[in-house]
């Protein structure tokens, strides 16, 4: 056969990615450096060689003599280890060891003989020995020189690595051997983990032999296949990981020591120089006592021993008659000292000293006193009784009186231990403090850790109706059983159902799994079920059901397909990046619930580790205190203007705010101007510009109602094919009342539109902007930023409050709800309304439950005013009413005002909300976060979280819920009644059930957790 392939050409291997490294990155060593995979003899010589990370490699020579009978009797010996022999054993035994070693050496080279005389007959430029290649041992690599390009160099070097160049690359010399024709060869040895040994031929410069650009490859037998070296690399990865992770904790750990001990360092200088300073306060305001201070006043008081020091015990006199306590019966001394520095600290009844038989008493009295440590004055005022029972003092003229301790301490000496007992003091402060904000931010993580884990094993078990796995938290490299029920899907009544699946969001190296004929569940059900094994780099199972094995039917979940997360593996899901397009943001520029969605659910998918950026106007009535690091950015133009860019942070989101100079946004509101629809218009085209221009490229374009529904159309016509190729736009629609048309338009064009609950996505289904793409509308449920209401860290609120102690905290909120509007102080039913006072909100429905839990000598509290004056004025004619028919029970407070809200629903036994209809809703949300019981009227978003107690167990339990409220279906008087009595008659008739009910709607959980979850399926569907 001839030689093959150019001289120039080099190994196919070279340029792949490997675990090792490229085989094309060589690099040279210094002569004689070991390598543990060789056998072989090193010579003298310098030859290049590779370098694989974790692989040590070399170049060695074998000397011309490598397979005489001493050579051979060594390599034998390290083979095998038959060379070690007993120091007991005969000679006759050592000439007998030795015969049997030549014998298998002659045979070995007769072998060898004939591999080579076969090879070389049918043109065969390489072969090994032995002819199968096992794990763990050594080979002998043949190359006729000859034959190959390398025919006419003087060196002939073997440069390889195994499994597909991928593990522990090799660079070693072959030599000239002793067989017929031009055969040279070298020791290799087998690793364990290899299934296969790749390498080429070359002269240790730029002369190849790649067998003919294709890499010669061996086979090894008994070992690892491709999939368990695959699996050992994932879990030599995980080791990896582990370890980085722990060495990144430790890194971690000492930067917060450091951090500790200098905040420690910065916490001592504070309070040394708080103590100083507080100390010299106090005693300048003691130097004008120490100046009035006496030993004695004539004819008015003095002291026996006259000469006296701290903690002595002192007779204290008093002339009765001397000043306004000459009438009382009884004469009391309130005493302290050091001009008072801690209160009244001495109290003491004085006898009449006439009954001593002292010789100075005339009208004298006094009392017995201890002189308290420390002090450099005596502070008192003289009374006709205790403290508390006194009417008449005297205080010296207002001066009070002040005794000089006579053998006092010097003030020098005095001053300096105060201060040291001060900087204790406060050190002692900051330690309770700072022990408690921990104690309190640890309970805090723990609950937030402990309801995200509720709230994903709660959406995993919601789906059990169709399908379910066990375990239910699915393991990367454990097997998992997964349970599909047909008969709540479109494959009902097919008589055979099959698995296709697949991990990584379809993308798994492996592909997807060979389909799988699902069998009957053992638990007599209509689930069908399949087993299938996790691999270690998985973070998301992905599966679809049909028919047949080959197609057929098909249940994808709408086209969203079934996707469950995997914990514990290697590998983490790579993040979006998704950029909002908005007009309103809380707590900035905030008019309605979008502003709370655009923040936190821009939140909730960050902590999801996704990367999240806002574009948003930058208004002139910008709330700037919220937001943070807010700098120049750039500056384009775009529409006939200049367009200034600002970046700063709000809520620990990335915002870039747009500020073009022609003064669209500079009106001093959100909404209200007549050319809103081409302000937000020329927002939503100048927003893509920076994109573009920006050299952004999002995976996800989210849009929300008609101020941004441009962007669906513009980015379609203008901006799809110059640069954002890959980027998907999803469409929230968060009221369809109005600009019915954008919302159509942007509907046509958006690839994912959503609405803010199921309910109000049926209850829209219907309208014409909506109907023709039902196929891509979805509703998904609203939800609450839990760090934002969270009566845990609530500072308008009296009392903290978890689930634990709901009852103490919502009794403590009830009485300074009380107290601040000037309602009776008692334990009555609290009816809490929260809202905008429009139709939409039901306010018909409102009043008359207003009077209807007055008639049920219950309290209303409403908070929210009218944007129309003339309801607003209506409610105002009522708040008169009601503050003079029912001043102690009823008031209306008809502005906005932050922390009233917060102490409504905390002070709240129920929250009122019979809105006509509404998309989704966040107050009935809120209320239940502080254990508030929501009343609500059967519409939109209130339907989907609010669940009967009496009507609604099943709809509860098929969401993984526990009923938590009270609901009505109509839009009249009885409808709001039959809510309202049966909540007021739970209040009052089983006060234990409902202190339990309290408990259970705070614990359930309406934060963005489980929303966030459906949008990143709805984001990850977009792109497919």
């Amino acid at each position: 056969m001839a030689a093959s392939g150019p001289k120039s050409s080099g190994p196919r291997g070279f340029g792949r990615p490997t675990t090792a490294g490229s085989a094309q990155k060589r690099t040279q060593k210094k002569n004689g450096e070991k390598d543990s995979n060789a056998t072989s003899t090193v010579t003298n010589k310098v030859i290049g060689v590779s370098k694989f990370p974790g692989t040590k490699a070399d170049v060695q020579k074998q000397g011309s003599v490598v397979f005489d009978e001493k050579n051979v009797s060594d390599s034998l010996d390290i083979k095998g280890g038959s060379g070690l022999l007993d120091k007991k054993t005969t000679e006759d035994d050592d000439l007998l060891e030795q015969k049997l070693k030549n014998e298998r050496e002659n045979l070995r080279r007769k072998e060898i003989e004939a591999l080579a005389k076969e090879n070389l007959a049918r043109g065969n430029r390489m072969f090994v020995y032995p002819v199968v290649v096992k794990p763990d041992e050594d080979i002998e690599v043949f190359l006729n020189r000859n034959l190959s390009t390398l025919k006419n160099e003087p060196d002939v070097l073997i440069m390889g690595a195994f499994n597909d160049w991928r593990w522990k690359s090799f660079t070693r010399r072959l030599e000239k051997t002793w067989t017929h024709g031009d055969w040279w060869s070298c020791l290799l040895h087998i690793p364990k983990e290899a299934y296969k040994v790749d390498f080429v031929f070359f002269n240790g410069q730029s002369v190849y032999d790649n067998n003919d650009s294709k890499d010669f490859c061996v086979e090894i037998k008994g070992g690892m296949d491709k999939v368990d070296f695959e699996n050992f690399l994932l879990e030599e990865k995980l080791r990896e990981q582990e370890m980085i992770a722990n060495e990144e904790a430790e890194r971690e750990r000492q930067k917060e020591e450091n951090r500790r001990i200098e905040a420690r360092k910065a916490a001592i200088e504070a309070d040394r120089s708080q103590a100083k300073a507080e100390t010299q306060k106090r005693r300048e305001l003691l130097q004008p006592a120490i100046k009035k201070a006496v030993i004695a006043a004539e004819n008015v008081w003095y002291i026996e021993p006259s000469d006296f020091k701290a903690e002595d015990k002192v007779k204290l006199y008093y002339n009765k008659s001397s000043g306004p306590l000459a009438n009382s019966k009884e004469l009391w001394l309130h005493g302290g000292f050091n001009n008072w520095v801690e209160g009244l600290s001495i109290v003491e009844k004085l006898v009449d000293a006439e009954l001593k038989a002292d010789p100075k008493s005339r009208d004298w009295w006094f009392a017995e006193v201890v002189v308290p440590s420390g002090a450099l004055v005596i502070d008192w005022v003289f009374a006709d009784g205790p403290p508390k029972g006194a009417f008449l003092y005297d205080n010296n003229s207002r001066q009070d009186f002040h005794a000089l301790v006579p053998r006092r301490t010097s003030e020098e000496m005095y001053w300096l231990e105060e201060e040291n007992l001060m900087f204790r003091k406060l050190q002692e402060e900051r330690r309770l403090k700072e022990e408690a904000m921990r104690a309190k931010m640890e309970k805090t993580a723990r609950l937030k850790a402990k309801t995200k884990e509720r709230t994903l094993k709660k959406f995993l078990l919601s789906q059990k109706d169709v399908v379910y796995t066990e375990p239910l938290e699915i393991q990367a490299g454990n097997p998992v059983t997964v349970f599909y029920n047909p008969t709540n899907t479109v494959l009902n009544g097919k008589p055979e159902i099959w698995f296709r699946g697949s991990f990584n969001r379809w993308t798994h190296r492996l592909g997807p799994l060979p389909p799988q004929k699902m069998e009957a569940a053992d638990d007599g059900s209509s689930h069908v079920k399949t087993t299938a094994k996790v691999p270690l780099d998985a973070y998301m199972m992905d599966f679809v059901f049909s028919d047949k094995e080959d197609g057929g039917t098909f249940d994808n979940k709408n086209g969203l397909d079934y996707h469950l997360p995997v914990v514990g593996g290697i590998s983490k899901e790579p993040p979006l990046h998704i950029v909002h397009i908005a007009v309103e943001m809380a707590p900035i520029a905030k008019v309605g619930g979008l502003g709370d969605v655009v923040t936190s659910l821009s939140r909730a998918v960050q902590e999801l580790n996704h990367n999240l950026d806002i574009i948003f106007p930058k208004y002139d009535c910008l709330k700037h205190n919220f937001v943070k690091d807010l700098q120049f950015n750039r500056s384009y133009h775009w529409g006939g203007t200049e367009i200034k860019v600002w970046h700063g942070k709000v809520e620990g989101l990335s915002v870039y705010f747009l500020d073009p100079q022609n003064g669209l946004f500079q009106r001093g509101c959100v909404y209200g101007c007549k050319d809103d629809a081409g302000r937000f218009g020329f927002f939503c085209h100048a927003a893509l510009e920076f994109l573009l221009q920006g050299g952004f490229h999002p995976d996800i374009l989210h849009c929300h109602d008609w101020s941004s529904a441009p962007i669906s159309w513009l980015f379609k016509d203008h901006y799809t094919h110059y640069g954002l190729i890959k980027t998907r736009v999803v469409f929230t629609i968060h009221n369809l009342e109005f600009g019915a048309n954008e919302i159509g338009k942007a509907m046509t064009f958006a690839d994912k539109a959503t609405t803010v609950s199921p309910t109000y996505a049926k209850e829209v289904a219907g309208n014409s902007v909506i109907s023709p793409h039902l196929y891509k509308f979805h509703g998904i449920i609203n939800g609450i930023d839990p760090e934002i209401w969270d009566p845990y860290n609530d500072n308008f609120l009296p009392v903290p409050y978890t689930p634990e102690n709901v009852v103490e905290g919502k009794k403590a909120a009830k009485e300074e709800l009380q107290t601040k509007l000037g309602l009776q102080n008692g334990d009555l039913p609290v009816v809490g309304i929260i809202t905008r006072l429009t139709h939409q909100k039901g306010i018909h429905l409102i009043k008359h439950a207003i009077w209807r839990t007055l008639e049920r000598n219950g309290q209303v509290v409403l908070l929210g005013s009218a944007p129309d004056p003339r309801i607003q004025n209506d409610f105002v004619n009522l708040a008169n009413q009601l503050h003079s028919s029912h001043g102690d029970r009823a008031r209306l407070v008809l502005t906005y005002d932050e922390p009233l809200s917060h102490l409504i629903y905390a002070g709240a036994d129920f929250i009122l909300v019979p809105s006509i209809f509404e998309p989704c809703g966040l107050t009935q949300l809120i209320a239940m976060r502080y254990g508030a019981v929501p009343v609500v009227r059967k519409t939109g978003g209130l339907y989907d979280t609010v669940f009967d107690v009496d009507h609604d167990k099943e709809r509860a339990q098929a969401q993984v819920l526990e009923p938590n409220g009270f609901s009505f279906d109509g839009a009249d008087a009885p409808g709001v009644d039959y809510a309202l009595n049966r909540a007021i008659s739970a209040w009052y008739d089983g006060r234990d059930w409902f202190n339990s009910l309290c408990k259970t709607v705070m614990e359930q959980d309406w934060s963005w957790n489980r929303p966030a979850l459906e949008y990143l399926e709805l984001y990850h569907s977009a792109r497919k």
